[in-house]
């Protein structure tokens, strides 16, 4: 997680130490199964302390997905609060949810679904309902865009809407299956320029 100028200020609390180391080993051991003996180890803690805070790992990956949902969402807002075109108001989002992805690779493992193999169905089910939020986002925008005649959709703004998100899903599926090694960002402005024709 990005650490701001707040964070500097205040020693963080018990709770977000462990969502950082959370984040931490799920970016430098992909593959690995995570425990919370493990967890508690790199915090510092007892297994027990753990509990304190989080009374399951399945609490505990929901916590990165708040944080997932409160920072996206909200620089999202920024967007659309900023930015009168929607053209650029669907470029800055991709670029917010890649731009993210690549400055949190552990995170992007939840994303992508890649840890949570075994975990319960509603972590999964959570992760699913990030990406209907995002693509309910792009398709406003689109929407708008088009009343606006800034674009010409018409009736394919959810299709166009469902393309934006099989993009970035695959560009962070791309990034965790090359152990971080392939940016998301890679190729981005020559793939925006070929998105960018689809709306007319």
């Amino acid at each position: 997680m990005a650490v701001t100028e707040k964070d500097i200020k205040t020693k963080p609390s018990r709770r977000q130490q462990i969502l950082e180391s959370l984040a931490r080993q799920l970016e430098e051991s992909p593959g690995e199964r995570i425990t919370t003996a493990g967890l508690a180890r790199a915090v510092g803690v007892s297994e027990a302390a753990l509990y304190r805070h989080f009374p399951s790992k399945a609490k505990m990956f929901e916590g990165l997905i708040e944080f997932i949902e409160e920072t996206v969402f909200g620089l999202t807002n920024r967007i659309l609060q900023d930015e009168p075109s929607a053209v650029l108001r669907v470029k800055r989002i991709i670029v917010l949810v890649l731009g993210f992805a690549e400055r949190n690779p552990g995170i992007t493992r939840l994303l992508t679904g890649d840890v949570l193999t075994g975990e319960t169905e509603r972590l999964r089910a959570r992760i699913g309902q990030f990406y209907v939020r995002l693509e309910t986002q792009l398709k406003q925008v689109l929407r708008e865009g088009d009343l606006s005649g800034e674009l010409q959709c018409g009736d394919k703004v959810p299709a166009m809407a469902n393309m934006l998100i099989a993009y970035t899903d695959g560009k962070m599926q791309q990034f965790v299956k090359s152990g971080f090694k392939r940016s998301p960002m890679d190729m981005w402005p020559t793939q925006w320029r070929m998105l960018r024709q689809i709306f007319g």
